[in-house]
């Protein structure tokens, strides 16, 4: 196992490499700068004016060497500007000395994860604000998700053909097929809106961020969760199917043991194998797919921040959020890896 982990742990970090550099490529490429420098400048700046300005801020350097100062392994860059010294490691003009003192590196091996041209501040802070904010929603959502979609899914294929295994797969299949965008809509419009009367909910999850209840939070918990409990349970219906049919669980039925001990005692866990690499992999799902929901409630956690960067071509907050989704996704797969080798016997002794 200790084998194992050592080198899933070396295929994750040169994954993340290979990843975050291809996004690096994308995110300075001339046009992006370009758009970034009008961003930051002034719309009717000059071409002369633009090249002027990336030079000056170092984004026209070659693509390796930017790639190695935001690792933190090469000298990050410094230019002599009319206010005083500007660098990678500088926030600011400041003057010659003060510039002197700085440190030389400054990339995500230091910890330093860059400024937001946007928000005007260092992004680690703007990372862990939004990312507090978005695990405070993922939690509810695991919360009535999983419990949900695995009773669903274990009562569908308890029996199979029955009027209640129908009747729960076509309501996983209606929530699976219908996306966030349309389930949001319909609740706001329903539940949220003086227009039909039912003003049970807020719009908006604005307030959730201070203060979450169930008034103001509900509503973007339950619409992430219908969209990924529908996916969850027809895999628990599927593995709870196939496991039912099997040969011991017949003997233990001709033995005479009650269906329901049949059912918690021997199937269940068997059973749960498959549906918990399913509910692993919605982790880095909710992260990142919770940008839809999160701009629809105008809740302004880590999809919404993500919008903001890439929408306004914010580099560094823009490759801190792709950062930390690649190590969120590498991470729960490998915990999903490691957890169906104890779930499963079989693995284990191979």
């Amino acid at each position: 196992m200790g084998l194992f982990i050592l080198r899933r742990t070396g295929v994750m970090i040169l994954t993340a490499l290979c990843l975050t550099f291809i996004v690096f490529f994308l995110t300075n490429l001339y046009p992006n700068l370009e758009k970034l420098a009008k961003t930051q400048g002034n719309f009717r700046m000059s071409d002369e004016a633009v090249s002027s300005w990336l030079t000056n801020r170092g984004y026209l350097q070659p693509l390796p060497v930017k790639y190695g100062q935001w690792l933190g392994l090469l000298p990050g860059w410094t230019t002599e500007v009319a206010d005083g010294t500007i660098g990678r490691c500088i926030h600011g003009a400041v003057p010659a000395e003060e510039a002197a003192k700085a440190p030389r590196r400054c990339g995500i091996l230091q910890g330093d994860w860059g400024y937001s041209t946007v928000f005007k501040e260092d992004v680690s802070s703007i990372i862990a604000t939004r990312l507090g904010l978005t695990g405070k929603l993922m939690f509810w959502v695991l919360v009535l998700m999983i419990p949900s979609a695995l009773i669903v899914g274990v009562l569908a294929g308890m029996r199979e053909g029955s009027i209640t295994d129908r009747s729960l797969s076509t309501f996983s299949i209606l929530t699976t097929a219908t996306p966030e965008y349309v389930s949001g809509v319909i609740f706001i419009a329903v539940f949220a809106s003086s227009a039909v009367g039912l003003k049970w909910f807020k719009g908006t999850a604005t307030s959730a961020m201070e203060s979450a209840n169930f008034e103001n939070f509900f509503l973007p918990v339950l619409t992430i969760s219908l969209y990924g409990m529908g996916y969850i349970a027809r895999m628990t219906r599927a593995s709870m199917t196939e496991v039912m049919t099997a040969q011991y669980i017949r003997t233990a039925r001709l033995k005479g043991v009650k269906f329901s001990n049949i059912v918690i005692k021997h199937a269940l866990r068997n059973a749960l194998i498959a549906p918990f690499t399913v509910i692993m992999l919605q982790v880095p799902w909710l992260l990142n797919g919770v940008v839809i929901v999160e701009t629809l409630f105008n809740y302004k956690g880590f999809g919404w921040t993500l919008v903001q960067a890439a929408g306004n071509n914010d580099i560094e907050l823009l490759m801190a959020v792709s950062v930390v989704s690649v190590v969120v996704v590498l991470l729960t797969q490998l915990i999903s890896d490691i957890g169906y080798v104890y779930l499963n016997p079989r693995i284990r002794i191979s």
